[in-house]
């Protein structure tokens, strides 16, 4: 079903082949590229093999040692503005509760399952299958002004090493002359167009106090009940933010995911450290929330003689907002079939490629991130995968026709 008045992505839509996108999913979902691990390298190495069958130019560039980002370039005859897609080739831990091994795919039905099915290898097999039928608009008589590309990153559920290795070496990935009139993010959304991600960010809270005999404890100074405090601060501050709500994102939320400290039970504790998210909305600076925390921080009274704190970011990844009636919002709701458009409160490498490559971004791919990803016994619908290509065929018509 070709996207409201557009007849020409008609003639391309028919030829998105299923079979292919079957296999080069469960290929991926076949190389255990987990990350914690820096296991990326033999999955993309499989996507390199196909992106080559299908006559890509293909890129491979080692964003840290053994960690290869990948670029595929597929040109349709147009030398003008192209249209990037953007994943990345790592998986998170198995975990427990699967039925069967996580990395032999297997299929019940219409489901594809196995880790990385959704999040997001099948998302990336639907984008190489869009890019194939794309490659060869000029024989249907379509004629598109540039390449579309496939960018897929190393570590994004971690650190973000990959993307960030792209933006700050741009002159080392090819990208068209003429620019990019937008980036698709393959992340699964159910196929609805997400036009805003908040960010993310990690900061590590050190807390050193003075060790004591638990028998006379007004000898010391506890770190942990100074680390108590801060957590008051932290759960204020939360307060603060959700008073002001952004329509499309909310607001930005902090979580207390670790704490480690204390030397024994019958030691006053000298050492409390905090493990620490902050979820962040467009354009705040993570130096900024660190700096303001720190500073509520003295401002409660709880960095005494004795106490002393320290607040470093360990990990940050840009929220971005795409504008409602942007060019490229319209394109991909319409291609596929008026997918409704909102916002996200994941976070995503389309940040940073927002951000710092200044390229207008959404994020529309197949699969369901809450109800699918990270999951046991993960899955995706082939015929989801089928949709997905398709819709991203009529996009890149739409904006590239």
């Amino acid at each position: 079903m070709t996207a409201p008045g557009d007849e020409r992505a008609g003639r391309l839509v028919d030829q998105v082949d299923a079979a292919a996108i079957d296999a080069l999913t469960c290929a991926l979902i076949a190389e255990p590229s987990v990350n914690p691990g820096g296991a990326e390298a033999s999955a993309v190495a499989v996507l390199a093999d196909a992106c080559r069958t299908a006559e890509f130019d293909v890129e491979v560039i080692e964003a840290a040692d053994g960690r290869p980002n990948l670029v595929a370039t597929a040109s349709t005859g147009g030398d003008g503005p192209g249209l990037m897609f953007l994943g990345h080739s790592d998986v998170v831990p198995a975990g427990p509760g699967w039925t069967a091994d996580p990395f032999v795919p297997r299929r019940d039905g219409d489901e594809i399952i196995g880790r990385g099915a959704s999040d997001m290898k099948g998302g990336i097999a639907a984008a190489v299958a869009a890019m194939s039928v794309l490659a060869r608009a000029a024989d249907s008589g379509i004629e598109l002004s540039g390449p579309v590309q496939l960018v897929v990153t190393v570590d994004e559920e971690e650190h973000g090493t990959g993307v960030r290795h792209l933006v700050a070496n741009p002159d080392r990935y090819p990208r068209p002359d003429a620019g990019l009139v937008g980036c698709i993010v393959a992340e699964p959304t159910r196929m609805e167009v997400v036009r805003g991600c908040r960010g993310a960010s990690y900061f590590d809270i050190e807390v050193t106090g003075r060790a004591a005999h638990s028998g006379r404890p007004s000898d010391g100074v506890s770190a942990i009940d100074a680390a108590a405090r801060i957590i008051d601060v932290i759960r204020a501050d939360q307060d603060r933010l959700a008073a002001d709500p952004d329509p499309l994102l909310g607001f930005g939320t902090w979580n207390v995911g670790t704490i480690e400290g204390g030397q024994g039970i019958s030691v006053v504790a000298p050492s409390c450290s905090l493990g620490v998210d902050r979820r962040l909305m467009p354009g705040e600076d993570v130096t900024e929330i660190g700096e303001r925390l720190l500073a509520d921080i003295h401002a409660a009274g709880i960095v005494v003689d004795g106490i002393s704190v320290t607040v470093t970011p360990t990990m940050f990844l840009p929220g971005f907002a795409t504008s409602a009636d942007h060019r490229l919002v319209e394109a991909a709701s319409a291609a596929a079939n008026g997918a409704a458009v909102g916002g996200w409160t994941a976070a995503c490498d389309g940040g940073f490629v927002s951000t710092a490559l200044h390229i207008p971004t959404v994020v529309m791919g197949p699969g369901d991130i809450n109800t699918q990803a990270h999951q046991p016994d993960e899955s995706v619908r082939l015929s989801e995968l089928v949709f997905a290509a398709q819709s991203y065929v009529r996009a890149a018509v739409e904006l590239l026709g």
